[in-house]
Order: C-alpha cells, then structure tokens, then sequence
C-alpha cells in the first residue's frame, strides 16, 4: 500500500484545493491529509483562517478522495507526521518547491491551479 501525504489550510475551499486532493489521491493507495491548526494558521499567516480548523477538517474529511484527516500543528513536526503515518510520498504545491526534504519519503510539488487562491477570494469578497 502506497501512502502519500499533504499538507494545507484549505480555508474557504475552491477547485484548486479540490485539485491538489484529486491529483495527489491519484498517486498512490491510501491519501491523509494534515489540516493546518488555526495557531499555526495565525503564526504564519499573522491571520486567523475564515473558517474554523474543526469545520475545514470536517470538509476534507469530507472529501472522497481522503482517506485520513489530522490537524497539523507546526512546519516543524513535518518529518514526524511523516513517520507517523507511513507516507511514501508527500506532495505539496509547486509554490513549495524546494522547501521539504523529508527522510524516507519523496517529495512531489504538483503546479496549482491557476487563478484561484484563497487569498484572491478574500480580495474579492473586501472589495
């Protein structure tokens, strides 16, 4: 069995996140998913998602290309979720590209999906 691994906020959920799940569910057997806590959140983003880390897990759960939903606490704690959940290949956005190597495990950063982010979504919906 083939596990990979992904990590995000997946705040105000759209295509693009769609996407990554899809593309990444079809890299191997079993897809788990970390959703970023809202602290994490806050300290990287210096912002709270819109929508609640229970609620944005509910919705990946959701989802039924997942398989397994954890809430992902620190950039730090990568290497162990990793070793955790037996992943074989962790897939993140290209906008990521070069930031992870993760012992044991390959790296894939899939492109993201053109002209939508969260961050747009937020601008449109202030203006």
């Amino acid at each position: 069995m083939k596990t990979i691994i992904t990590f995000g906020t997946f705040d105000l959920f759209h295509e693009g996140h769609l996407g990554i799940l899809r593309r990444a569910s079809e890299m191997g057997d079993r897809l788990v998913v970390g959703v970023s806590s809202d602290a994490f959140n806050l300290h990287k983003k210096q912002r709270l998602p819109v929508i609640s880390q229970n609620n944005r897990m509910d919705i990946v759960g959701a989802i039924r290309y997942v398989d397994e939903v954890f809430l992902e606490e620190s950039m730090e704690l990568k290497q162990f979720y990793v070793e955790k959940y037996k992943a074989d290949v962790l897939v993140m956005g290209d906008d990521w590209k070069g930031e992870f190597y993760m012992e044991g495990c390959e790296t894939v950063y899939l492109p993201r999906t053109e002209g939508v982010s969260t961050t747009g979504i937020i601008g449109k919906i202030v203006k």
